[in-house]
């Protein structure tokens, strides 16, 4: 990847977080699970920026991404974004992200939801922005001939007229980017008067006036917030399951319906993204094809792990290929459920092939690690009563290809790599596995893993390539505390 990460660490030594009778990196990432209680404006600044990079993927991996970039950038829509920008004082850098994101530049874009047009713009918004929309109704009257019941067994027939309304779009000004484009940017600009910032006018454009108001509000009321700093960003790091939690209620929902809380980074990214293809369409293609997957190289990337794992990586075959490795790319997992917070189930082929299944890349186990160790103090930061942490349940780290193919799992050639494993999360209590999922999300929209649904119950989990030396490291470390404390 040619976007780097930038890791933000904080040092500290062992037992000074937390508690003493399990592992505590001193490689940490600054502002992840419980440490989201104290984020400077400095820190905020770090993870706004790691989030807007992260969401390249969800752009770069559409089909679209180039063939967008060159429609919005076309001298047409250039005039009519920088026309737009004028009247209404928008940037015009803005309002074409925006367009990019909605539909690709196509005005002929349609929503299976409702919106419509190179904006995207719903029905009911398109009145307050005072676009027209007219239609006409008609009928159609249609003669079937169908089967009726007769008292004999030759068929009996009668004709059936019915009739079907129909409507025919007369004129419809969100397909029409000389009048969409304009009123887009003055609903954004009305936005922003209303909400008081720019961030919070991008966010209603995707959410709506009514959940932004709520989310706002929420935001204003949020432990940790400074009063002159209500930003989206703020509002996005300061919810957590352990306080805030309304605000982190509320994110939650939204995201399930449509990730709106993410959408003002998506804009941010776009808007670098475009800049980016005006200074070198050339290294625009070229980060396009760095996402797509080389698995299904002609599809949309489904999760980021498809993007991250490549063909090369695939090099465990069989058991002989990882008794060859011989400690070279992979190493022994660290089994102490207690120390560790995880603890290995796994299912080889034969009972003899256990130690070899119970090897992944030291990156691979250091993540594992280090999952474990933020959900557990988030676990503990929210004291619930009667819930005792349960060490996570790992059920695949390195498998063989040829084990993989006979299971005929849809993500289990990764496993061929190393980079990857499995967490069975069927058996956790509901606080833990809230935090689990907190942990996992927090760190992937900055950039540091990817995680998809395997199945039922099984999350299939990997770093990325440009963090795998910073988990290394936390292996490493994780070592030489087990060797500090004895045993294996």
């Amino acid at each position: 990847m040619k976007l780097a990460i930038l890791f933000f660490l904080s040092l500290a030594p062992l037992g000074q977080a937390g508690s003493p009778e399990y592992f505590n990196p001193s490689h940490r990432v600054s502002g992840i699970g419980v440490a989201r209680d104290d984020v400077s404006s400095d820190l905020l600044a770090v993870r706004t920026d790691r989030m807007i990079q992260s969401q390249t993927f969800s752009i770069m991996r559409d089909a679209m991404a180039v063939a967008g970039a060159k429609r919005i950038t076309s001298p047409k829509l250039q005039s009519l974004f920088h026309q737009a920008s004028q009247e209404s004082g928008m940037p015009a850098s803005v309002i074409e992200a925006i367009a990019y994101l909605e539909s690709w530049g196509d005005a002929n874009a349609e929503s299976p939801a409702g919106p419509r047009g190179i904006m995207q713009i719903s029905g009911a918004t398109a009145k307050d922005m005072g676009l027209r929309m007219i239609v006409t109704y008609g009928t159609k009257i249609t003669h079937d001939r169908v089967q009726i019941p007769s008292k004999n067994k030759k068929p009996k027939y009668k004709t059936v007229t019915r009739k079907t309304s129909y409507v025919v779009s007369v004129r419809d000004e969100r397909l029409i980017p000389e009048r969409a484009i304009p009123a887009a940017a003055k609903y954004l600009a009305g936005m922003r008067q209303k909400f008081g910032s720019l961030d919070w006018a991008i966010f209603a454009y995707h959410c709506g006036q009514g959940c932004v108001g709520e989310m706002l509000d929420l935001t204003r009321h949020a432990r940790g917030v400074p009063e002159n700093d209500v930003t989206v960003p703020r509002m996005f790091f300061a919810a957590s399951p352990a306080w805030n939690r309304e605000l982190y209620q509320a994110i939650q929902q939204q995201m399930q319906r449509d990730y709106s809380p993410t959408y003002y980074f998506r804009v941010m990214r776009a808007e670098q993204l475009l800049a980016l293809y005006r200074r070198d369409p050339d290294d625009f293609a070229a980060l396009s094809r760095e996402y797509r997957s080389e698995f299904t190289p002609t599809a949309r990337a489904s999760h980021r792990l498809s993007v991250w794992i490549k063909r090369d990586d695939l090099v465990f075959h069989s058991c002989e290929d990882i008794r060859a490795d011989d400690g070279r790319r992979l190493v022994k997992a660290l089994d102490r459920p207690e120390y560790f917070g995880y603890r290995l189930v796994l299912s080889p082929d034969s009972p003899s092939n256990l130690e070899y299944f119970s090897e992944a890349s030291p990156a691979a186990i250091g993540t594992l690690t280090y999952i474990a160790f933020e959900t557990r103090r988030l676990h503990e930061e929210m004291k619930l009563k009667g819930e005792k942490f349960h060490p996570l349940s790992v059920t695949s780290l390195v498998e063989p290809e040829d084990f993989v193919r006979q299971l005929g799992q849809r993500e289990g050639l990764a496993h061929c790599s190393g980079q990857v494993f499995d967490i069975d999360y069927s058996s956790l209590p509901p606080g833990e596995l809230e935090c689990l999922r907190f942990v996992l999300s927090d760190l992937g929209w900055d950039g540091y893993l990817g995680f998809v649904e395997e199945g039922r119950d099984n999350l299939h989990i990997g770093c990325s390539p440009a963090s795998r030396d910073f988990f290394a490291t936390v292996f490493d470390e994780a070592v030489g505390s087990r060797d500090a404390l004895g045993g294996n």
